[in-house]
């Protein structure tokens, strides 16, 4: 078997440089600079900063509204990362059994995830009006009077909604090639060997979609972290106060309107840990578990 080799050592180097530095200017270096900040407290303006230590990290372990929305956080992220997994597959599942106007049916399921995510908070917005908004009068009927931007409970009903709408296309995609790869052979053994279709569809199926829905499900924990920021900043219309918020959104609440640049840097480095913590477990022990074929 031929092995492609460089005629120089710094070749591969020099080809490499482009996205090492690219890394290097947009990842490592605001890394280390929010890793060094928040050890510090900083005027407003950045005259001056004061080195205090592990101050930053232990004002956040003990304030109640960081809690809050850590809280917030855990559940925002599971039930958007659940819904959107759960909704796409059976979409999914259903669009694989089309045999009539099927590019139809996924073009016009996928044209959501073009939509940007701000554009996607006011479509939200609009469609949660108070006054004349569609859902609005349809959980009216139900004796429910939304109040986005007010209470916090419809407040993260709207968010988590908007949210998982958004990202329903492309997990929909996704699913959809995974069940259109599987072997026709296989379906038809399955078809002989079990007469009910949700029996086949859990026993053979569904292990084999495993490593699509594991790739899934880290994208989806990924993207309602940090993905979703437009669609909450959006939400709560500038004007955050007892309005439900992710971390994420915390940071940049408390940075670049609370101008307390220490602790946000200090925000974003738990932020980071965690979500690298995270990673390692998910790749480490979870993937073990899956077989690809």
């Amino acid at each position: 078997m031929k092995r492609a080799a460089f005629a120089h050592r710094w070749l591969p180097i020099l080809l490499l440089m482009p996205q090492i530095i690219i890394i290097a200017v947009f990842f490592y270096w605001p890394a280390w600079h929010a890793l060094t900040s928040s050890f510090y407290l900083q005027d407003p303006f950045g005259f001056s900063e004061t080195f205090v230590g592990l101050q930053n990290y232990t004002s956040l372990l003990n304030s109640a509204p960081y809690a809050r929305a850590a809280t917030f956080t855990v559940v925002f992220t599971l039930l958007v990362t659940f819904l959107s997994l759960a909704i796409a597959l059976l979409l999914a599942v259903k669009a694989d059994k089309v045999l009539r106007g099927a590019k139809t049916y996924r073009t016009l399921l996928m044209w959501v995830y073009a939509v940007a995510p701000p554009v996607a908070g006011v479509m939200g917005i609009i469609l949660f009006n108070h006054s004349w908004g569609p859902l609005t009068r349809f959980f009216g009927l139900f004796g429910w009077d939304l109040k986005i931007g007010v209470h916090y409970f419809d407040t993260a009903f709207a968010m988590v909604l908007i949210s998982v709408w958004k990202q329903i296309p492309v997990n929909f995609i996704f699913f959809l090639s995974g069940l259109q790869s599987i072997p026709k052979s296989v379906r038809e053994a399955a078809l002989i060997d079990n007469r009910s279709a949700a029996g086949r569809f859990w026993d053979v199926t569904f292990p084999l979609l495993a490593p699509t829905g594991f790739f899934l499900l880290i994208t989806n924990i990924t993207y309602a972290l940090f993905d979703t920021f437009g669609i909450i900043d959006t939400v709560v219309k500038g004007e955050p106060g007892n309005n439900p918020m992710t971390l994420v959104y915390k940071v940049y609440v408390d940075g670049f309107r609370g101008n307390d640049m220490g602790g946000s840097s200090a925000q974003s480095v738990i932020l980071m840990v965690l979500v690298l913590a995270m990673t390692v477990v998910q790749f480490r022990l979870v993937e073990r578990r899956i077989h690809y074929t």
